[in-house]
């Protein structure tokens, strides 16, 4: 059986993959991104986010740029 990646954060899972696509997507600074999820009732720190962004960023740009498709450039 696999592994929980998500075992020790005290934050869903759901928001978490949330935050790290997001943040991947969108060029924003940690501290903006923080803003942008208080907006959405979402109370975290900007360090969270970061930590969540260095355990989770290379499968969530992953999964970003399979989803965008690709342009045929025409």
């Amino acid at each position: 059986m696999a592994k929980n990646p998500f075992r020790y954060f005290k934050t869903s899972p759901e928001i978490i993959q949330l935050g790290v696509m997001m943040y991947v997507r969108f060029p924003l600074s940690l501290r903006n991104f923080e803003d942008l999820l208080h907006d959405r009732c979402i109370d975290v720190c900007h360090e969270s986010v970061r930590l969540w962004v260095d355990r989770f960023g290379t499968w969530s740009r992953q999964l970003a740029l399979m989803s965008r498709g690709f342009w045929a450039g025409h």
